[in-house]
């Protein structure tokens, strides 16, 4: 099954132009590098929800730190740490 992730924005790479952005995201301690182009207004600190490496949508926090207390008391985030 795929999964949409929430997590939070902590850095924004140097962007090869205002578009195609990189952004490093914090999910629950583990951070990966994640593509904003089909979210050009996040912002460091803003959560989202990302899907095979890119952010598909802005949510609010209380939102994304419910979905991952419900994804960690399921036990689906498993893989998350191998998908480097």
């Amino acid at each position: 099954m795929c999964l949409a992730i929430p997590g939070q924005i902590t850095a924004i790479d140097n962007p090869i132009d205002e578009i195609f952005r990189m952004a490093k995201v914090n999910f629950s301690g583990i951070v990966k590098d994640v593509n904003l182009a089909m979210v050009p207004e996040a912002k460091i600190g803003d959560y989202v929800l990302v899907h095979v490496g890119s952010a598909i949508s802005i949510v609010d926090e209380e939102e994304a730190k419910a979905t991952m207390d419900i994804l960690m008391r399921m036990d689906e985030l498993n893989d998350l740490n191998n998908d480097d």
